[in-house]
């Protein structure tokens, strides 16, 4: 039923826009016989208005992969180097919850790893909304930051890197297969957020799949038991995920028109010093208002990588309207 309203919603989108783009385009053509300056002008602006609604809609024809549409796990690591790193990771997650929070998605958090001195050094949360998965896919990779660094006396430029991982919620319809004895659960005492039965407590819950090495850990709740359940729901996601980009990969491997960036790889760069650039590396969409993508306007560099995913291009995708802050070289 979920797919069928959703199939059903991209027709109606579609159907709407054909009949606005009759309806004024008849217009246009009846003010121009009569010479009506005033209802030419005003269908030239609602043409304008639906050229714009076109294009999100077909950006949203791009979420149209097995998981797109589900919710996602989104996980920030820092990488070597520290407080520098770790208070990167921060920065990232940030960035992530403010994306969010302005798409009207839920963000819950499910583990937090502190840094020694400021920052995390890794950090798990669950973003809930349509096509939350479809977007967040197009940031899984390492992201990397250059500025002058708070932590150094000497004022110095320091270049720090943080990893971001995204994996689609799994429901119920989809069977990911663990056995048991692939499996090395370990408990431990939570740390970081939570209530005073939290922290002395054996609640926390790490869950190892020893085949492939992934590790899952959850801490949010004074429950081991609900605790459990979340990592394994973690864990399936991981493996759903591997499963999806192994299929990726061999898909890639047939269009020979487009390089993808290998998983771990640097994806984007951000600049605070000498100079303010946010790039991203795969598809070279860029904006020197670095402040608005650490505050979360993410949605060109999404949707140029999507739309490159898709159609083996590097031609950056139009957002939403709205999102007018960076810029883009395919203009």
């Amino acid at each position: 039923m979920r797919e069928r309203t959703a199939l059903t919603d991209g027709i109606a989108a579609i159907k709407a826009i054909e009949d606005k783009l009759a309806f004024n385009a008849d217009l246009l053509d009846l003010a121009a016989n009569e010479n009506d300056a005033a209802t030419a002008a005003e269908a030239e602006a609602a043409l304008a208005a639906l050229k714009s609604e076109a294009e999100k809609a077909e950006l949203e024809t791009m979420l149209s992969g097995e998981a797109d549409s589900n919710d996602s796990y989104l996980e920030v690591h820092a990488g070597a180097g520290g407080t520098e790193s770790q208070d990167w990771a921060q920065m990232l997650l940030r960035m992530y919850v403010r994306w969010a929070e302005a798409h009207r998605y839920k963000v819950e958090w499910i583990e937090e790893s502190g840094g020694e001195e400021a920052g995390i050094k890794s950090a798990t949360v669950r973003i809930s909304g349509k096509n939350a998965y479809g977007w967040l896919k197009t940031e899984s990779g390492v992201h990397r930051l250059v500025r002058i660094s708070p932590y150094d006396a000497n004022a110095r430029r320091h270049t720090s890197f943080a990893s971001v991982g995204a994996y689609p919620v799994v429901d119920d319809a989809i069977n990911v297969d663990i056995q048991e004895k692939d499996l090395r659960i370990d408990t431990y005492r939570a740390s970081g957020a939570g209530g005073q039965h939290v922290n002395r407590t054996d609640s926390a819950v790490r869950i190892t799949h020893m085949p492939t090495g992934i590790v899952v850990q959850c801490q949010s709740d004074r429950s081991q038991h609900k605790n459990r359940s979340a990592a394994m729901s973690m864990l399936k996601a991981r493996l759903y995920e591997v499963e999806l980009q192994k299929r990726e990969q061999e898909k890639q491997a047939l269009h020979d028109s487009k390089t993808e960036i290998g998983w771990g790889h640097q994806i984007r760069s951000y600049v605070l010093h000498p100079y303010q650039m946010v790039k991203d590396l795969r598809t070279d969409v860029e904006t020197s208002n670095t402040q608005a993508v650490l505050d979360g306007d993410l949605d060109r560099f999404m949707a140029a990588e999507l739309a490159a995913r898709v159609g083996g291009s590097k031609k950056a995708a139009t957002p939403p309207a709205g999102k007018d802050s960076a810029k883009n070289p395919a203009r």
